[in-house]
């Protein structure tokens, strides 16, 4: 695999949970652009500019620098922008120079995450941001964190569509034999930019991030439905039954597990997750166990793919990479995302 990953600029990508973004000033990368993110005073309206000041190119998401209103001071010498990203003060003189300004960012809130539209804004459309409504819809409960990875956005990208890995890194966790040994099903849809993998486990044991959350013991009937809309939405439909019992709703668990997967900078990725349920959801203990436990599953991630980052950076020239049918799904990826960032300004059409 190559070790960059081309971006696709003309895409939505997730900047922030909705939680994170509030009237303390947020710093975030995405594709090599360095963002500050906050809410307006009044209606809460997320606001993302171009996080260095015009002047002497100071970061406007570090203190000093602090929100006068809905506008942003600059802690070095008290440039001052609206949330459009003009300047409205320079100290020292009255007339504001023309040029002085940052860029403004459209911003898109949808289900709890923040979408930020890095490309050209006349091709920023909300409505093609590809939806998760579990992650705030009535009768869901979410837990959710994010963790920066030093590795190429492609290289998480495969880690995610190719769960066969759970066998083997996230034994104790979420991994079971029958994961790595059930051929998968893929389906691509190009046009979309959409591939779909599917292991449908018929009977197989229960990993102890179900068994202890579900109570569920004995074998288990164990579905995965993967739904990835490139670049940056990543959706696992998760189904549990005790086997025997896959037709069954009224004894199912049904988990949706989401990935938003944004490319920081060249060799630097945000890897944003959450976990949501429809069961137990009064239950805090279950919430607090699935918050620990995927958190460490995440981290039992970021620590293989830093080490896999090294290690492919440090390959002979030459080298030749193998791939087998649980790699499908990750090689569509891989076709899907060199297209979109060679088509540059054409958005992909989206399925809501």
């Amino acid at each position: 695999m190559p070790h960059t990953t081309a971006f696709a600029r003309n895409q939505w990508y997730v900047a922030a949970h909705a939680h994170e973004v509030g009237r303390e000033l947020l710093g975030r990368t995405v594709l090599g652009e360095p963002l500050v993110l906050y809410r307006t005073e009044g209606d809460g309206t997320a606001i993302a500019l171009h996080d260095r000041c015009v002047h002497r190119r100071y970061p406007l998401s570090e203190a000093p620098t602090r929100l006068d209103g809905d506008r942003i001071v600059c802690g070095y010498h008290g440039f001052t922008y609206d949330t459009t990203g003009t300047c409205v003060y320079v100290p020292g003189q009255k007339r504001v120079p023309r040029t002085a300004r940052v860029a403004s960012y459209p911003v898109a809130e949808r289900d709890s995450l923040v979408w930020v539209w890095i490309g050209d804004p006349a091709l920023a459309d909300p409505d093609t941001v590809p939806r998760a409504r579990h992650l705030d819809s009535p009768g869901w409960v979410t837990v959710r964190g994010m963790e920066p990875v030093d590795c190429d956005y492609g290289l998480l990208v495969d880690n995610l569509l190719d769960l066969s890995h759970e066998t083997y890194l996230h034994g104790g966790y979420i991994g079971t034999p029958e994961v790595a040994e059930t051929p998968i099903t893929t389906e691509v849809d190009e046009g979309a930019g959409i591939v779909r993998v599917g292991r449908h486990m018929a009977d197989a044991e229960c990993p102890p991030f179900y068994a202890r959350s579900t109570g569920l013991g004995g074998r288990i009937s164990r579905r995965q439905d993967i739904e990835y809309h490139a670049p940056c939405l990543y959706l696992l439909h998760s189904r549990i039954a005790p086997a025997g019992a896959d037709g069954d709703d009224s004894r199912a668990f049904r988990t949706e597990i989401t990935y938003a997967i944004t490319p920081s900078a060249d060799g630097k990725v945000y890897d944003f997750w959450a976990v949501s349920r429809d069961w137990a959801t009064d239950d805090t203990e279950v919430t607090e166990f699935l918050r620990s436990n995927n958190h460490t599953v995440v981290m039992q991630d970021v620590d293989a793919l830093n080490l896999l980052q090294r290690s492919l950076g440090a390959e002979r020239a030459g080298h030749q990479e193998l791939s087998i049918n649980i790699d499908t799904g990750g090689l569509a990826a891989r076709r899907i995302l060199a297209r979109l960032a060679e088509e540059g300004d054409k958005p992909a059409e989206r399925v809501s």
